[in-house]
């Protein structure tokens, strides 16, 4: 897509991929973005739809005037407790919105699909690594395979180009979007320092001295507008991390320092249990720092953040296959997460950090 040219669509604008991909895309005063949730987020920079994707119906009226979109990023997701019922909802979030665009008569050039580490099995157990975009599919069923076979399928009929990127461990600011890691470590550790306490890991012992890559949601955008422009990515997957690989036994002291806090040596606590039981705190700590108004149960999804923090193997993806096709943007995880803290901390999404 030309500077100052195209029209984007991102579905699921309200989570901290959407938000993110939308911003970056608007930095073009060119370029008109829309953004796609059922809620109208805190801050944009750009025209907000609000379209219940999971409604054929509904879908189809309210992308009818989103007729002049070119470029689509597909970040929609929602939460299912099956495997089947995953595919059912995520699969016809997808099908709703190309449909809707195509009885819109938009002329559509390029859609950008968002995948993860469960493309590999990471839900599973341990996995082959580092992951790389080739490695064949694992036999359980999987709504990443279905919403991607559905694309492609759909792709080849309407002459549309595609890109699947597979992030992890996606960090970013954002309020209101449970998974998110960042939030999970910033919360736990705000209300950690309330209770008196050191900061200590909270996942399993594996799991602190596994490797870990993280995906940063701007970087994760960069690579969205260069796929949308670069012909070379048509039909292609992409493992997209930071760069670098990290353990949590060398980012939990930094970040103590981060918060003014004494770090100590792990302690697994049942995260989605143990902080069910905090809300009190937590309001506590927004009233006393005017924190921006967010329900505790949208502020951390805490059986995400177990997950991560209890998966005791290697989680590493090779992103070579990206870097020799022309994106090679890289991050420092460790400081990354310092800068977003601060950030977070100044826009008063969480209490101060150390003076």
């Amino acid at each position: 897509m030309v500077a100052g040219q195209g029209s984007v669509l991102v579905t699921g604008a309200g989570g901290v991929i959407g938000a993110h991909a939308a911003a970056e895309h608007a930095k073009d005063p060119g370029r008109r973005v829309r953004g796609l949730s059922r809620r109208a987020p805190r801050e944009t920079g750009w025209e907000h739809l609000a379209v219940d994707l999971r409604d054929p119906g509904a879908s189809r009226a309210g992308l009818a005037e989103a007729g002049d979109v070119t470029h689509l990023v597909f970040g929609a997701y929602a939460e299912r407790p099956t495997a089947r019922e995953l595919s059912e909802v995520n699969v016809g979030m997808l099908r709703n919105t190309l449909d809707g665009l195509a009885a819109a008569g938009a002329p559509l050039e390029h859609v950008t699909l968002y995948q993860g580490g469960k493309a590999y099995g990471a839900h599973m157990g341990f996995f082959n690594t580092p992951a790389k975009e080739r490695d064949p599919r694992i036999v359980q069923p999987n709504f990443y395979y279905d919403q991607e076979d559905l694309l492609r399928e759909v792709a080849a009929e309407r002459g549309f180009r595609l890109t699947v990127f597979r992030p992890e461990g996606v960090i970013g600011y954002a309020v209101g979007n449970p998974m998110n890691l960042l939030m999970v470590l910033a919360v736990y550790a705000a209300i950690s320092r309330e209770l008196g306490q050191p900061l200590r890991f909270p996942g399993s012992l594996a799991a602190y001295d596994a490797l870990y890559q993280v995906t940063d949601a701007e970087l994760l955008a960069r690579a969205t507008v260069w796929a949308g422009d670069e012909p070379a990515a048509d039909g292609e997957v992409y493992n997209v991390t930071n760069g670098d690989q990290v353990r949590w036994r060398h980012l939990f002291p930094a970040f103590a320092r981060a918060f003014g806090m004494e770090h100590a040596e792990p302690q697994p606590v049942p995260l989605a249990e143990a902080m069910a039981d905090r809300r009190d705190v937590w309001e506590r700590l927004a009233a006393r720092h005017d924190l921006v108004p967010t329900p505790y149960e949208d502020l951390v999804g805490w059986e995400f953040g177990e997950f991560i923090l209890t998966s005791g193997f290697d989680n590493v993806s090779s992103t070579i296959k990206l870097r020799q096709a022309g994106f090679a943007d890289c991050l420092d995880t460790e400081d990354r997460f310092l800068e977003l803290f601060e950030q977070l901390a100044a826009r008063k999404v969480i209490p101060p950090l150390a003076g």
